[in-house]
């Protein structure tokens, strides 16, 4: 299948996509994750990027849609991906479609995480990461004044700049100005399905693979 995870920062994309992995055995390709990778290379792109997501901004169309294209043409995303972190804007949507149809492929369903904005903004002001393995927890203001480390591999965690409480409510306004118009886009064609990601990480997961399992089916028949 080819997949879209979509929703605001903190929404919970990146706890969902193991199962969808596990699922459907194709690859997550998170926009994020190439972004940081590069900037901790110190890659020219890197260097790129670093001012828009010290700022919470949006990196531009035409460098994210090119970095997309590169990956979507790799042996792994030939039966099927799992974007998360794109398309960000209408116009990435419309690019991409643009460049699916070139492929003869085609987007099978977007899968969007609706979280309200003070939830977004608790979930992510109390967020830290491993600095060894990306491992994410949450932790409230008095646990942070004395972090732990990471249960996987002891690394030190952190809390990423982007995810400072000025920066966080920032990103979420970003969100919302650039990106929820994206609903509309893939309702028109049919393709979204709206969950409620405040539920608990299973009650998610398991809406998710009921809604999959259904078009799945639907496809079949046809």
């Amino acid at each position: 299948m080819n997949l879209i995870l979509f929703g605001a920062p903190g929404a919970g994309k990146g706890t969902q996509t193991g199962s969808l992995i596990e699922t459907y055995h194709i690859p997550a390709i998170a926009t994020g994750d190439i972004l940081r990778a590069q900037r901790r290379a110190g890659s020219a792109l890197g260097e790129q990027v670093k001012g828009y997501m010290d700022r919470g901004e949006l990196v531009p169309d035409t460098l994210m849609i090119d970095i997309i294209r590169t990956r979507l043409q790799e042996p792994d995303a030939r039966n099927g991906f799992i974007l998360d972190g794109f398309p960000r804007t209408v116009a990435q949507a419309e690019a991409l479609d643009a460049m699916l149809d070139q492929l003869g492929r085609r987007v099978d369903a977007v899968i969007y995480l609706r979280v309200s904005r003070q939830v977004l903004i608790d979930r992510l002001s109390h967020r830290y990461c491993c600095r060894t393995c990306g491992a994410v927890y949450t932790f409230t203001p008095q646990q942070a004044r004395d972090l732990p480390r990471c249960t996987t591999d002891g690394g030190e965690l952190y809390q990423r700049p982007d995810d400072r409480p000025e920066i966080v409510a920032h990103r979420i306004d970003v969100f919302l100005t650039h990106t929820a118009p994206l609903i509309d886009y893939y309702s028109a064609q049919h393709k979204l399905e709206n969950i409620d990601g405040q539920m608990s990480v299973d009650e998610v997961r398991a809406d998710i693979t009921r809604r999959l399992s259904a078009l799945r089916k639907g496809a079949g028949s046809r």
